[in-house]
């Protein structure tokens, strides 16, 4: 009977598990008070915008901690769009790591993390396109269901749902589909499939958490008519973990660093506005919950438990807080009585977290080996101590998924270590670790999750747990851990990751690009990885037909766990120009294994195992390039060197203290990477020498910028201002506005056609102001605007061409887009300046 009710427990606590730490957490004495008195306060509130580093972390951290009331964000989307500060991810695995990012900011301010399945597709200038894109519907039903799940007294929006137009489109669409929700989200008659799981809910009022930024100015909101604003001061200080409520929301806001978004804390009093938007509005603007009942009296039955926890809270003790147990026992043994479901849930997992702080209780399942894969069995080191003089008793340990109880029945006995091995049994037919929105293939503006349950989960969905059943003053408690992997690094100390499951063998191209310029046969790497001993089958390499494939396979025999081997194949391209997806696929007992594992380590973050298809994509183009020698100056992290390394070119990798004359003389073309004049200080003293190198007859490609933070203003040798000009349409039409000049001709001739098939968009941050020296080449923009004709700039300096462009290299270059390789091309290959024929265009 035990093991069906912990069962059942954990099928109904899945849909709303918010991911758990990897170090396990533990709670001093401050932080178990502050989770006690949060334990009497049944009041909610959700924040809702865009994209992760939209939310106010400030409001968020006040109104966890100061107000105690239960906090969420919801970010629409999980920020794949952006661009990425630490490393070369973009796309999916760019929402992979903020949505750690977030995850990790929420254990910081005290919220909870939820999502829709919206997909930050890049831009947008205007919410028609946005929600045209998401397909409206289905983010309304998730932003719904968000709040039919979460049950929130109030909404908060980060944006203004009136202000199409006038920000990202992403930002007012996630402000109007929160405003159309308010009032669906009670109509049952609506999204009915939800309410298997959900109730239909009435939000009691909904605020626009506006500020400065919204008015043009500090002075402009400074003299603004505030009458109809709601003023709360956070900036509260909490004397027992002696921070503000700023330094709080700047340590929370800093975990954002794919964005470079670090932040240092304040002091002081601190005024946040929130105006009124629907729903009952306030006769006393000191309380936003003002006729909300926050007590335990809003649960029919729950008097008596608030009572009792503000007993615990008054006569909480630092010094000892075992002291509270057994009145935290009775709340909780009081709570499960309740008929009441959603608060009791929430309180009854809170209060169980509560306890184990108070009493030392530390429980832990260690998995000896970080991998497993399906039908394998996984020993356990399982660990047990109660650090209290209260009586326990370790009933029994069941492990998920297998299901399999094993007793115990010991005594805990005060700081006495309890150590058991045991094993379980991965079943066959278990899911691969990994993010749960990427399983299938979804569109440009929305991830694909046909399971209701799993819509809006923050984290991946862990099934590999142990609970362990312990008797404290004779109430049995299931207390959930997930099974952990750690070990010892002699710098960093304990380190912890989660039991991952992963396919028997993995594999992986060595270039995810693979340029065909002629005929010749190229010879294509692909790395076998075994997820378990003794790994043997065939590998094979898919191809269309009018690709040569040689061999047909490859066999292959991985002996031992984790070992590596990389194998090659010929390929030969058909006569005609072609583009073609390569699989890789693995052969064991007659079972296809065609994904490739990929690993995202940063430090800050849970390390994440994401797995997608085996792909490479072969091109076969019409590319000519020269033997030019190239310096490439790594900036915010890009894959463009393995790009030019794919056309033939012969690339060094330059570190800043590296750019001397006498070290850069060697090559023709120095190019700095994505925002290198945003994140390396050290090349505002580096421009005289680089500029020296193109003044000699050498070439210099500055790849785009933002106009914040740039190290120097003299980015160029010409007066050149960097703007916010993009064009994120990547099918808009592209004019040649110097049709004859060199970049659009040699060695490849330029068309309209290489314009095809662009990514996300065709670039940003263009230069809006420049100097006569410079010539534009392109000209677009998106529909209803102005050209734009700062996408790639060209100016003759001394001997040499400076180039400034603003097209998105860096993601067009990674997903095999033909034009963006031959228009690259053709601006390394350019050689001494020509004088042409000036334009009358309007910079």
């Amino acid at each position: 009977m035990r093991k069906i009710v912990i069962l059942l427990l954990l099928i109904l606590l899945l849909p709303f598990q918010i991911g758990l730490a990897q170090q396990p957490t533990k709670l001093n004495s401050a932080e178990i008070y502050n989770q006690i008195q949060k334990l009497n306060f049944l009041g909610s509130v959700l924040y809702i915008a865009a994209h992760p580093d939209d939310e106010n972390t400030q409001l968020i951290s006040y109104l966890s901690n100061e107000t105690k009331a239960r906090t969420g964000y919801l970010s629409l989307t999980r920020g794949d769009g952006g661009q990425n500060l630490i490393g070369s991810q973009l796309r999916e695995l760019l929402g992979v790591i903020r949505t750690q990012e977030l995850i990790e900011a929420r254990k910081i301010d005290g919220g909870e993390q939820f999502f829709s399945r919206a997909n930050d597709f890049g831009f947008s200038k205007n919410p028609t396109e946005t929600l045209e894109i998401w397909e409206k519907d289905k983010v309304l039903s998730d932003v719904v269901w968000a709040i039919r799940k979460f049950q929130p007294d109030i909404i908060i929006n980060r944006f203004d749902h009136r202000s199409a137009g006038t920000t990202h489109g992403h930002h007012t669409a996630s402000a109007m589909l929160s405003v159309e929700s308010f009032d669906l989200a009670n109509n049952p008659n609506l999204f009915q499939e939800q309410l298997k799981y959900v109730e239909p809910w009435q939000v009691k009022r909904q605020f626009f958490n506006t500020s400065w930024w919204f008015y043009g100015s500090k002075e402009k909101f400074n003299k603004a008519d505030k009458t109809n604003l709601i003023a709360i001061q956070t900036g509260a200080y909490y004397p027992s973990i002696g921070k503000s409520n700023q330094e709080i929301a700047a340590l929370s806001r800093s975990r954002h660093q794919s964005q470079g978004f670090g932040s240092t804390g304040s002091r002081g009093e601190e005024i946040e506005y929130l105006e009124f938007i629907k729903g009952d509005p306030l006769t006393d603007k000191s309380s936003l919950f003002e006729g909300i009942d926050t007590s335990w009296n809003r649960v029919k039955g729950g008097k008596p438990i608030g009572l009792l926890l503000t007993k615990i809270a008054t006569e909480f003790d630092f010094k000892n807080p075992s002291a509270s147990i057994p009145d935290l026992v009775k709340a909780y043994t009081l709570m499960q009585s309740l008929d009441e479901k959603h608060w009791t849930s929430l309180k009854s997992e809170e209060i169980k977290k509560i306890i184990a702080a108070c009493s030392g209780l530390y429980l832990e399942a260690v998995a000896q080996n970080q991998e497993a894969t399906p039908g394998s069995t996984i020993k356990l080191k399982i660990e047990a101590i109660n650090r209290s003089s209260i009586p326990m008793e370790l009933i029994q340990i069941t492990a998920f998924p297998e299901q399999k109880t094993i007793p115990q029945n010991k005594p805990l006995n005060n700081n006495r270590v309890e150590n058991i091995s045991i094993e379980t049994q991965v079943p066959q037919t278990i899911d691969y670790t990994q993010p749960y929105w990427l399983d299938e293939k979804g569109t440009i503006g929305m991830y694909s999750v046909n399971d209701q349950k799993k819509i809006g989960i923050p984290d991946i969905i862990r099934q590999e747990k142990v609970v362990f059943l312990i008797l404290i003053n004779g109430i049995e408690i299931p207390f959930e851990r997930t099974i952990v992997y750690k070990y010892n690094d002699d710098v960093k100390g304990e380190v912890y990751n989660y039991l991952d499951i992963v396919p028997e063998v993995t594999t992986s191209f060595l270039d995810k690009v693979l340029i065909f310029k002629d005929l010749k046969t190229k010879t294509i790497g692909v790395k076998i990885k075994s997820g378990k001993d003794n790994a043997k089958g065939d590998l094979q390499l898919e191809l269309p037909k009018n690709w040569l494939v040689s061999p047909k396979s490859i066999p292959f025999n991985l002996e031992k766990k984790g070992i590596e081997q990389i194998v090659y194949f010929e390929v030969t391209p058909p006569t005609k120009s072609d583009e073609a997806v390569a699989k890789s696929v693995a052969i064991i007992d007659n079972k296809r294994f065609d994904k490739e594992q990929i690993i995202i380590d940063f430090n800050h973050i849970t390390k994440q195992q994401v797995l997608k298809s085996a792909e490479a994509k072969c091109i076969k183009l019409d590319l000519n390039v020269n033997e030019e020698k190239i310096g490439y100056i790594m900036g915010a992290g890009d894959e463009v060197p393995k790009s030019l390394i794919q056309m033939g070119y012969r690339v060094t990798i330059l570190k800043p203290e590296e750019i001397t004359p006498e070290k850069i003389a060697v090559f023709d073309v120095i190019i700095t990477g994505v925002r290198a004049y945003n994140t390396i200080p050290t090349l505002a003293n580096k421009q005289t020498i680089l500029f020296d190198f193109v003044k000699e007859g050498k070439t210099m490609l500055v790849q785009y910028n933002t106009p914040d933070d740039i190290v120097t203003p003299n980015i160029a040798p010409y007066p050149l201002k960097i703007s916010r000009d993009r064009v994120t349409e990547e099918n808009a039409e592209v004019r040649f506005l110097n049709p004859n000049h060199p970049v659009l001709n040699t060695p490849n001739k330029i068309t309209e056609k290489d314009f095809e098939g662009w990514k996300q968009e065709q670039g940003l941050n263009y230069p809006n102001e420049f100097d006569a020296s410079f010539t534009p080449i392109l000209s677009s923009n998106d529909k209803g605007e102005k050209p734009k004709n700062g996408a790639l700039l060209v100016a003759p300096y001394g001997k040499g061409y400076y180039i400034y462009t603003g097209l998105s290299l860096f993601r067009e270059l990674p997903e095999g887009v033909s034009g963006a390789y031959r228009l690259l091309a053709n601006i390394i290959s350019l050689k001494s300046p020509v004088t042409l024929p000036t334009q009358n265009i309007k910079h």
